[in-house]
Order: structure tokens, then sequence, then C-alpha cells
């Protein structure tokens, strides 16, 4: 399902008031006057008051000119309009102050040479520029506190995106391709760019973020599934498991809506974009014959539960509050024992969500406009989010084989009947106990659901916890409302439909090939004290893998963050690079020394990590690129280049899962209470995927995908080759460390 594709033309959000485009929190009280505080304005009416009666005039003749222009002036006292003019004078001063704080926080968040520097060599202009970021940031700013001061997204020259493209692709082609290609970018680069630069740039200075909209336009159909604790099980109940979670999933809404949570910060200084967090609840995507579009409701008090082919609506608050954990316990416990039988069509109804898109849309406006059907689907696509109880077991058992690569798999896609795929994401419920999510990203990148999935895991076996029976803890309130079953009404045409869209979705299900790898060996711990980035470490294990799997090298794909500036996304970092090709060559052949080698490593790791700092700070080559292309097509440019760069495949697709954003659990202190992380599809026919997630000191989870109708790759071969990979570039720094030893 991650390969079906359709396209994300706008969003919108339902509030009381009509609909809102963009949902923007900045207009709350605390928000709107950041950096500043409401009581900051009292401070300065003050001050500007005392000055009057100490007959000092700091407004310059402001103050009398707004004396004298006041209408009402005939109607009051000398003293108060003196009083009120000195008041509104204050008050425009203070708001000049926020503007002005603002714009200096701005200029100073731009600047990124902090994240070039050497680990543990900060400069003096960098360590100045920190002083001032903490001096205006604030003690407690809230999670959306810094959207307005975040600089927007620069669009990169033409001249260094084509430079850094042929740069990617020289070691995957021979002399006479590149060469060919060369051609073909300088000459875009000469009569089309120009021109298609020119309104991109023109975008750019009235959109937040030039590459944002052009990314939903045409946004890939993508899943991710998060999974539970490893080594841990807190209740082996379902119906408590999902009570406690679902409850910390509110809490956690709560907060998000609040923007209680604390802004995440590089360096524990610099400011990430929280704009993709306003949506991670009771939001759908809503099919659409041409383009999909994403819809976002403001707070929503119900939740659908999916259980052996029915659907339920459960209501989350009672008396004006969230349910309890117990409460919730009691009512998916009902639902678990509830015997109905699916409704005709019922059983496979989320397949419509699962298949192509157009079919989907199309039912959707023939079958579900009206009577019961609308209500029900209603009921689902309004809701906080979706839980599927599931009636099967999964999770991690190391005396079970591959029960790691089932468990994926049923995170990702399921029976592909059993999670509605258009929701934000949805919860799972195993029949042991054990939980995941299955997360869609039209509306967001992986590590923001990772946020939150990280907070609910913590709060519920750390705050919430359970009784030595496993059930909830607190009183059982028999009085609350019987969950709703929904009400269908699907005519056998639909059913066919629905039918073919699961045959379709199965077909692709059945094709992955998943494999989890648990990688313990050693760790970021290790790899550290070789003065060497973990992630480009890991990178440079993956290139050797899979130059080792296919005897070739492919074009590679990493996620990274573009947070740093309002409204971003993700940047492509392109991994496969001469040096790195120049490394693996030097590994496979054994007529190379072990020092040789390893100076060819630390070569491509330092560019292996510059060129993450590039996309990072907004210098990347693929968003730039692909935005080019999006506005030739809205001037209907035919560009060869553009074509050919956007149609290469990306056979080895890898991303790495933050771990421990919000710090709520000391893994030293609780070792096994560790997550794995989650994976996703793979992006090319005949390619790889390859999430990993670094766990503490001393594990490394992979989670590795392809395709079994492809007789050129195999998950779990690949996934011996990273493990194999990672040793023998760590016999590398073995070898220097015993030589040194004997010096």
């Amino acid at each position: 399902m991650a390969e079906a594709h359709q396209a994300v033309g706008f969003q919108f959000t339902v509030t009381p008031d009509g609909i809102d485009l963009h949902l923007s929190r900045e207009n709350g009280i605390l928000t709107g006057v950041y950096p500043a505080s409401p009581s900051s304005l009292l401070i300065v009416v003050i001050a500007i008051m005392s000055t009057i009666y100490a007959r000092i005039d700091p407004s310059l003749g402001m103050i009398d000119t707004i004396k004298r222009t006041m209408s009402v002036s005939g109607y009051m006292t000398v003293q108060t309009q003196t009083v009120l003019s000195a008041i509104l004078f204050s008050t425009g001063l203070w708001l000049s102050l926020i503007l002005m704080l603002r714009y200096i926080l701005k200029a100073l968040l731009s600047y990124h040479a902090w994240i070039f520097e050497s680990h543990g060599k900060i400069s003096f202009c960098t360590k100045l520029w920190l002083s001032l970021v903490k001096m205006l940031s604030g003690r407690r700013p809230l999670l959306y506190s810094f959207q307005t001061s975040l600089p927007r997204l620069p669009v990169p020259s033409v001249d260094d995106t084509i430079t850094r493209y042929l740069e990617s692709v020289r070691p995957l082609l021979d002399d006479e391709q590149y060469n060919q290609m060369e051609v073909v970018a300088n000459d875009f680069k000469k009569d089309q760019a120009p021109k298609l630069q020119k309104y991109l740039i023109l975008k750019s200075w009235w959109a937040t973020n030039y590459v944002h909209m052009s990314v939903l336009y045409v946004y890939c159909r993508h899943y991710t599934g998060n999974m539970d604790l490893l080594y841990v099980t807190p209740t082996h109940r379902q119906a408590a498991r999902a009570g406690n979670v679902v409850h910390a999933m509110l809490q956690y809404r709560r907060k998000l809506e609040r923007g209680e949570h604390a802004p995440l910060r590089a360096l524990g200084v610099v400011p990430m974009c929280s704009y993709q967090m306003e949506r991670m609840f009771n939001t759908t995507r809503i099919p659409g014959i041409e383009t999909d579009f994403v819809q976002h409701l403001s707070d929503q008090k119900h939740l659908v539960v999916y259980h052996k082919g029915r659907f339920f609506k459960v209501w989350l608050y009672y008396g004006g509050r969230h349910l309890w954990p117990s409460e919730l316990e009691t009512q998916f416990q009902r639902i678990l024992d509830d015997t109905t039988k699916p409704q005709p069509g019922e059983l496979k109804l989320a397949a419509l969500t699962a298949g192509n898109r157009v079919p989907w849309a199309r039912a959707r406006l023939k079958y579900f406009s009206q009577g019961v059907n609308k209500a029900s689907l209603e009921a689902i696509e309004t809701s906080a989010f979706f839980l599927s109880l599931d009636d099967e077991a999964h999770g991690y058992d190391p005396d079970k084989l591959r029960s790691l690569d089932l468990y994926a798999k049923s995170l990702l896609h399921g029976k592909c009947y059993d999670r509605w795929f258009d929701k934000s994401f949805t919860l799972i419920a195993y029949k042991n106990g054990k939980l995941g999510v299955n997360a869609e990203h039209s509306w967001a990148d992986a590590p923001i659901i990772g946020h939150m999935w990280e907070y609910v895991l913590a709060t519920d076996c750390f705050l919430l916890g359970y009784t030595e029976e496993g059930h909830c803890k607190g009183d059982i309130n028999k009085g609350l409302p019987l969950p709703t079953k929904l009400q269908w009404d699907i005519p056998l045409e639909c059913q066919e439909v629905i039918e073919e869209s699961y045959m379709v979705a199965k077909v692709i299900a059945d094709d992955v090939d998943f494999h989890g790898c648990l990688f313990d060996e050693f760790g970021k711990g290790l790899i550290k004290k070789s003065r060497t980035s973990p992630d480009a470490f890991i990178q440079l294990a993956l290139q050797l893998a899979q130059f080792r799997d296919k005897g070739e090298f492919c074009l590679t794909y990493e996620a990274s963050m573009t947070r740093m500036f309002r409204e971003g996304r993700t940047e492509t970092v392109r991994s496969c690079t001469s040096e790195s090709t120049a490394f693996v060559r030097a590994m496979e052949d054994k007529n190379t020394a072990s020092a040789q080698k390893l100076d060819l490593f630390r070569k491509a790791a330092d560019k292996h990590q510059n060129m993450y700092r590039l996309a990072m700070t907004g210098s990347g080559i693929d968003r730039h690129l692909f935005c080019l292309y999006i506005m030739s097509k809205y001037l209907s440019i035919h560009s060869p280049f553009l074509k050919q760069v956007l149609s290469e495949p990306w056979r080895l697709s890898t991303s790495q899962t933050p771990q421990q954003q919000l710090n709520m659990v000391d893994i030293k202190k609780f070792p096994r209470y560790v997550g794995a992380g989650g994976g996703f599809g793979p992006v090319a026919d005949d390619g790889y995927g390859v999430s990993y997630i670094i766990i503490g000191e001393n594990l490394i989870t992979f989670h590795i995908s392809s395709k079994f109708s492809s007789p050129e790759t195999d998950s779990y071969r690949f996934g011996q080759n990273i493990r194999q990979a990672m040793l023998d570039i760590r016999a590398l720094f073995d070898q220097k460390d015993k030589k040194e030893k004997e010096m």
C-alpha cells in the first residue's frame, strides 16, 4: 500500500467559526505575545506612567499627539486624556518591542554555522549566538511559541543544486552516461531554470514554506508502523491495555491543544517547527477523484473501534471530563464480548481505504453520501482516531522464529481491512496485550507520531499502571452508555467495489517481505568512542551491505528533517557518494590495507555528515528540483532534465527514527523499557526500504522491507548483510586500537 499514489490538493480545518485553511495556535494570548509575556505590558505601562508623573516625556511628543487626536477628548478631563494616551502609547511601544524581539530572534535562528562545527569545538561566534538565543527564548516557551520567529526555508541557487546533483549521480553512471547527463543538466540550467527559479522565488515570498504545499500536492500514500515496547508487556488484558493507552492519548491531545508540550529544540536551544503536530488527532485523508484533501476538525469527543468486522462508536467524555482508563477498559471489553455478526459488506469495508483512490472516491460519493451510510462514515472520519481491537496476537518473542517480522507486517497492513488507513493513525491493540500504531503521512512525518507514541508508552507504564490482576486502576462506572454499533446499508454493487479494493490491497500486502533485525553487538556508545557519527556509520554499512547484496551501487534516499524552518518537513540526503563507493570498493579489495580503508571510511563519513547538514539547513537537492518540476507543470514547460530526475528509482530508501525525544524514560535505569521503532514498505519494486532506530548505547534495530516478487531482493539476506557490514567496519577500529596498544 505504500506504492499507491494519490494527490493531496489542500488542507483545511473545521472550527465552530467556520473553515480555517491554516490552523494556527499562534493567536493564543501567551504564544501571541511571545517572546514577551502579558504581564510585561503592565510593566511598560507603569514605567511610562511613572515618567509622565516625573515630568519626563519618553514618547518625544507622541503622547501629546495622541491626546490631541482623540475624538472623545471633549468628554474627558485633561488627566484622563493623559492617562489614556499614555496607555495607548505604552501598548504600541510594547507591541513594537515584541515585533523587534521576534525579528531579532528570527535573524538569530537563521544562523546555521553551528551545525557545521566539529563536535566539542564551538567557536566564539556560536557561543555568543547560543547565549543570545537562550536570552530571547524565555524561561518556559510553549509548543507554538517559536512559530512566528522561525525563519523561512531558503530557495537554493540553481547552480548549487545542479552541481550537487551531478556530484550525486557521478558514482552511479559510467563516463558516457555522465557526460550525457551533464549536457542535459547544463542545458536546463541555461534555458529553462532561470524562469522556473524566478517564479519559485516569487512563490517563496508569499508562501510560508515554498516546499510545503508542493509536497502535499502529489504526496505518496505512505504508511509506517510503530511498535510497542520490545521486552515488556504491562498487562496481557487487551481491553485494559487499550484503556490505559487511549486515556494517555487523550491527555497528550489535551496538552497539545493547549500548547503545553515543550517545543523540541536542537542542542536544547534551537527550536523545531511544531506545525505538523496540530493535525495529529481529529484528522482524516478524504479521497477525491483528482486530489485528496486532509480534513482536520477541532476537539472530537468520540472514537471509532473496529473488532471482528464490526464498527463501534465510543464516547470519550462523560460529565465534561475524559473517561478514566477503567471506564475505557469497560467500554472496550463490552465490544470484545459483543457476539453480533458484521452486516453485509461491513467486514471488509475499510479495504476501500487500502486500495486505489479513485474507486474509493467514487464509491464514497455514490454509496456513502446519504442515510445511515453517511452517518456511519461521518462518525469514522470525524473521530479522534481509529482503534482496532485485533483478534491476533503479535509482538517480539525471541523464542519464536521471525516474530518481529510478522509483527511488523501486521502493523504495516494487517488484513488490509482492519485498519482505517485514511485516519492520521490507527491504534492497534492485540489480544495478548501488545500494541502498535499504523500512521498515514500526508499530514506529518514519522518523528511526529514518534513523539506522541513515546509519551503514551511512558505514561502507560510509569504513571497509570495496572492492578495486580492486570486491570486498569480506578473504579468501574457501570452507568456509562453502551458503545454504539454503526449501521450500514451497503448494496451488492458497493460490496463488489469493496472486494475489488481488498484484492488490490491484498496483492500488494502479500508481496511485502519484511525482516526485523535487532543488532546488539554494539551501539551508539562504541561508535561515538571512535569519533564517528552513528548515522554516518550506519549509512556506510548500508552501502557496503547493498553492494554485497546486489554487486552494484544504487541511488540511495535518506530522510532528513528541515524543521528548523517554519512548516519544514523533510529533505533527501543522497547517501551514495563517490567517497562512500571508494570506501566500499576498498573493503571488498583484500589487497587494501586496514589503515587505508579506515582513512577512506572517515572521508566518506565526513562527506555524509556535511550533506546531512546541508539538507537540514535548506541546501538539499531533491526538494528544490521537485518544486522546479511542479513549477514547470504550472507553466507548461517541458523539461527532459527534470522528468529524468523525477523518474529515477530509489532502490535503497532509508530513514532513522529518533529515539527518546521526550526523555520520559531513563534507558540506563530501565533498560528493558525500549521500543523497536517502526518500518515502511519498499519504494522501488526491486529495492529495499530500511528504517533503523538507535536505542540507548548498545542496541540498534533495523526494519527491512522488499518485495517477494523481485528475484533480486531478500529482506532476511539483506539484514544479514547489514549485520556483517557493521561488524566489518567495527573491525577496522579494533585493528587500529590493537596496533596503537602494541606501539
